[in-house]
């Protein structure tokens, strides 16, 4: 699919960082449009909506923001830039910890793939059991890029069990039961991207999932030889 790509002002303090550009596909009519497949999920699940642009775009890190614990969340492409850049948005990683300015690069990411990210993420989460009805133009639009929707076909990343859109809206001490995952953690790219149940997510850690699924073998052959 080719995209419109015309450029979007924005007032983000990040404006520079990145050009911000109309999906829209190539010649549509209307207003360009930065995330068009998400207008659906913007009116029947707010915060569904909310979430997939926020995991796609920011980077995760504290709970809070001090020079120790670094900032919480900052745009991925912006994490792309070196420090002496990074200053003129007020960002001086020399006064953060090596682990903190690690955890930052490794979620960094280019504009135009946080954006399918984003797309990859919602064609998931309209294959959920009880996910709701994707518009048809919305449906065509993301079946383009990632294939044919098949209903009740997303499963978590990591245990390969059905993921229901239900889990959304659960939470316990105010963490979402589902949660975007990553095939290796260390890249960002609609390749390497999914959903998975939040205990899942926390078993696999910084590992790839060829890391996890190694480790997880290990335990049960060394149990066994116990038995």
């Amino acid at each position: 699919m080719k995209f419109c790509n015309k450029i979007i002002t924005t007032r983000s303090q990040y404006a520079g960082a990145a050009q911000h550009k109309c999906h829209c596909p190539k010649g549509h009519s209307g207003e360009c449009n930065e995330f068009p497949f998400l207008e659906h999920l913007k009116t029947v699940a707010p915060s569904v909506a909310n979430k997939i642009k926020r995991d796609a775009t920011m980077t995760t890190g504290a709970a809070w923001k001090s020079e120790n614990a670094g900032p919480n969340r900052i745009l991925r492409w912006v994490m792309m830039l070196d420090d002496e850049d990074l200053l003129e948005y007020g960002l001086d990683m020399s006064k953060l910890k090596p682990g903190v300015i690690a955890k930052l690069r490794e979620k960094a990411a280019d504009y135009d793939s946080c954006i399918l990210v984003a797309a990859k993420l919602t064609w998931l989460v309209y294959q959920m059991e009880n996910a709701p009805i994707p518009p048809t133009e919305i449906r065509k639009y993301l079946e383009n890029l990632f294939g044919e929707m098949e209903p009740n076909s997303t499963l978590c990343v990591i245990c390969k069990l059905p993921l229901d859109f239900n889990l959304f809206n659960l939470a316990v001490r105010g963490k979402a039961a589902i949660e975007t995952c990553h095939k290796n953690p260390r890249m960002h790219n609609s390749d390497n991207v999914g959903f998975g149940h939040r205990e899942c997510n926390i078993a696999q850690g910084n590992k790839s999932l060829d890391e996890f699924y190694s480790w997880i073998n290990g335990i049960i052959s060394r149990v066994n030889s116990e038995s």
